[in-house]
This record gives C-alpha cells, structure tokens and sequence, in this order.
C-alpha cells in the first residue's frame, strides 16, 4: 500500500480530533454550555451596566473614580460569563461529565475580565497590548497543557547565590509581581497627587513637592513588596545595593544633582508653578516643576525644560517671587521745539487710561536727557499680571501716546543730520581761462 500523504495525514488527525473533542455529545454538551452560558450573562448584564454607565454624572464622581466605574462596567458582561462556566465544572465532576471544554472556556474567560480591565485603567496603549498578549499567551498554555512543563523547565534554570537560589521562573515571576505592584502604586500615586492638588492650604510648590515624595515612595516600596513577593532575601541585596548605589552616585551626578534640587527648589519656594522668570536669555512662566527640570513656556509658546541644577546655581530673575507687582519702562521722545510740561501730562493720561496700568504705585514721567534730535523721556508704570506679558502693555501705551501728541501738535522727532559743503581751492588754469577775451572782442 502505497504511503498517505502529508496532508491527507494532518487532515485525519485533525479529524479524529475533532471527533473526539467537538463532535462527541460530551463535547457538544460543554460547547452547548458555554453558548448558553455567553447568551444568560449578556441578558443579566445589561441592567447592571445601565445603572453603572450613569453612576458618575449623577453622583458627580470625579474622573478618577468615574474611570473605575467604567473600567468596572467593561467587565460585567465577562464576570458572569465566567461565573456560568465555572458552574458547569464542580456539577460535572460529580456527574461523570467531561470538563476539558468548560475549562477551557473558563480560562479564556477569565483571560477575557483581565485584559477588559486593563485596557479600560491603563492609559498606555503599548502597555495595555503587552500585558493582554501575555495574558492570552498564558491562557493558551493552559489550556493546551504546557503551561505546567514550562513553569518547570523554568524552574530547573537557575543559579545559587549565597544561600539564595534564583532561576529563570523567579526572574519572570519577580519581574511580573514588581511591574503589577509598580503599575498599582503609579497609580494610587496619580490619585492621591490629584487629591493633594486640590488643597488650597498648601502652596503650589507644596503640593507638588508632598506628590512627587509620595510617588517616590510608593515606587520603592512597591519594588521592594515585589522582591519579597518572590521570595527574594532583601539583606542579601544590601552590599549589592550600596555597589550599585556608589556606581550611580560617580555616573549620574548631574541627575543626581538636578533631582535634589528639584527638592530644594519645592522646599524653599523660590520657584513655583505659575511664576514668570528669566534664566539667561529666556523668559517665560513656569508651568510645572518636576524631579529633573522645570518647564517653562515662553510667550510664542515655546516649551523649555531647564534643569534643576541650573535655577540653582545661576541668576534668576523671578518677577513673582514676593508679589506680581512688576515695573515697565517705556521710552519717549519729544521734538525740542513741543512744550515739555504738556507732553509729560499726556503720556500721564495715556498710562492712567490702560487697563493693566496699576494706580497705586501710580505710572510716573519723567525726563531723563537732551538727546541729539530729542528731549529724551521715560514712561515709568506698574502692572501685576507680568504673566500676560510685558510687550502688549508697551504696546497699548505708545498707541494711546501716539494718539494724543498728534491730537495736541506734539512732534515726535526723527533723526536729523545738518551737511556743509565746503569747496575747495580753483583747479590750476581756471583763472587764465576765465580772464581771455572773447573772440571779436575789441
């Protein structure tokens, strides 16, 4: 007899799977199951999902808690799905009934309520797709029966450190755990950080110094609960860590540097969100100060991010360190042939009528020279919003001025340049030529 092919070899088994697997009645009857099992948990779903779906606008939860609710609204549909299956597997175990469908089922389900959850409180889409790729690479494992022989060929790699014996399996377990307890307390910091935002009692550098302490915290305590998830001896890592830590302290100073005086900078105030300030050539106003620079906006919306270090350890102009009072000096200039006096009361009058202008100190006037085609003024005024910027105040003023010395016969001068012309001594032979008769002259 001649040799079956390849194919016609695959397709029998497939077949005979197939007939022992889905097409055997205790088969259909598990696939039958779980078909009943989707159809009742999407009708008891429905209910819930509608009351929770309007839960935050009328309890005005805030967008934290709002977000939980409808993480938790993505999940009920796959929650009572996997309660009817998991229903299934104790009544047919105790009736003789095979299971292996049911179990199936039931770990995909429960892969289905992880990755719902995920995808609805993890905000990163990349993390979101790695963590469900994970979660239904383990389902499929378990149910095809290699998730066991895995788990111990992974075990069987490893190493002995001191009395501590680390394989592969506690390496990916560890890794698994810390991220999980990472992820959780990045997350419970976000909340109490929006929490802490909210107090009015404290002052804005405060809160985000108390926000970024407690999120560094939580991070750290959250890898060090994962380590000793797995069984990891944290005395053994103190030598480790003091190596490590003096590696880190020679090859990131400068993050080092910039990350305490992130800290010094939030604990003494001298620069805190909303601020308008001048480092070297930029100005701007600070927009939020974090562990390794400041973020400062600029007024054509450029965003620069200044080191810590560097608001340490150069000048700093702060316009708002005390109070938003700031002064603007405005030059002016006048023809000599205008009447002084009056000038100085315009362009008093043109400072008082813009809106910015403070009162009290009040704008003063004054003149400051004799210029080579002008008498030389300066406009002094106070505004408190130098956020808003100091350009447009200059420029509403010299308008209203320009307004009101045309309107009164003010000249406002442009430079003017007096040019002699001296003539020179007569080229050699002008005067003969000049004396000869005229021809036919007498």
């Amino acid at each position: 007899m001649p040799e079956a092919h390849p194919i016609a070899r695959i397709a029998d088994a497939t077949l005979t799977w197939l007939k022992a697997n889905v097409l055997s009645p205790e088969a259909a009857l598990q696939i039958g199951w779980v078909v009943a099992a989707l159809g009742v948990a999407y009708a008891l779903s429905r209910r819930p999902i509608r009351r929770l779906e309007g839960w935050p606008e009328r309890a005005n939860l805030p967008a934290w808690a709002a977000r939980l609710v409808h993480g938790l609204c993505d999940v009920v549909f796959p929650a009572f799905t996997l309660a009817l299956l998991l229903l299934y597997i104790p009544v047919g175990n105790r009736l003789g009934l095979p299971t292996a469908v049911a179990e199936a089922a039931a770990s995909l389900g429960f892969a289905w309520i992880v990755i719902r959850a995920i995808s609805s409180l993890v905000r990163s889409q990349a993390m979101a797709r790695g963590v469900a790729t994970i979660v239904w690479l383990g389902a499929a494992l378990q149910i095809t029966g290699l998730l066991q022989p895995l788990i111990s060929g992974l075990d069987a790699v490893g190493l002995t450190v001191g009395g501590t014996r680390i394989s592969v399996l506690t390496l990916v377990t560890g890794l698994g755990v810390m991220a999980l307890f990472v992820v959780g307390a990045v997350i419970l910091a976000r909340v109490i950080e929006r929490q802490i935002a909210s107090m009015t009692g404290l002052s804005p550098s405060m809160r985000v110094l108390v926000g970024k302490l407690i999120h560094t915290v939580l991070v750290l305590f959250a890898v060090l609960i994962g380590l000793n998830a797995v069984g990891v001896d944290l005395t053994a890592l103190t030598v480790l860590g003091g190596a490590i830590g003096l590696g880190l302290g020679f090859g990131l100073q400068k993050v080092i540097s910039n990350f305490v005086s992130g800290i010094i900078l939030l604990a003494d105030r001298s620069i805190k969100p909303g601020d308008v300030i001048v480092v070297g050539e930029t100005y701007g106003w600070v927009k939020h100060l974090s562990a390794r620079y400041v973020s400062l906006i600029t007024r054509d919306g450029k965003e620069h991010l200044v080191p810590n270090e560097l608001l340490i350890t150069e000048r700093v102009e702060n316009w708002s360190y005390s109070d938003n009072n700031l002064r603007v000096r405005i030059p002016l200039g006048i023809s000599y042939g205008s009447d002084v006096r009056h000038a100085l009361q315009l362009v008093m009058d043109a400072a008082n009528e813009c809106p910015r202008t403070l009162k009290s100190p009040r704008p003063n006037c004054l003149v400051t020279g004799f210029g080579d085609s002008s008498v030389d003024l300066e406009l002094r005024v106070w505004i408190n919003d130098p956020v808003e910027g100091i350009g447009n105040v200059k420029s509403d003023i010299l308008l209203r001025v320009w307004d009101k010395f045309h309107e009164h016969g003010i000249e406002i001068p442009f430079p003017q340049r007096d040019v002699h012309i001296k003539s020179g001594p007569p080229p050699p032979g002008a005067g003969a030529v000049a004396a000869a008769p005229k021809a036919g002259a007498p």
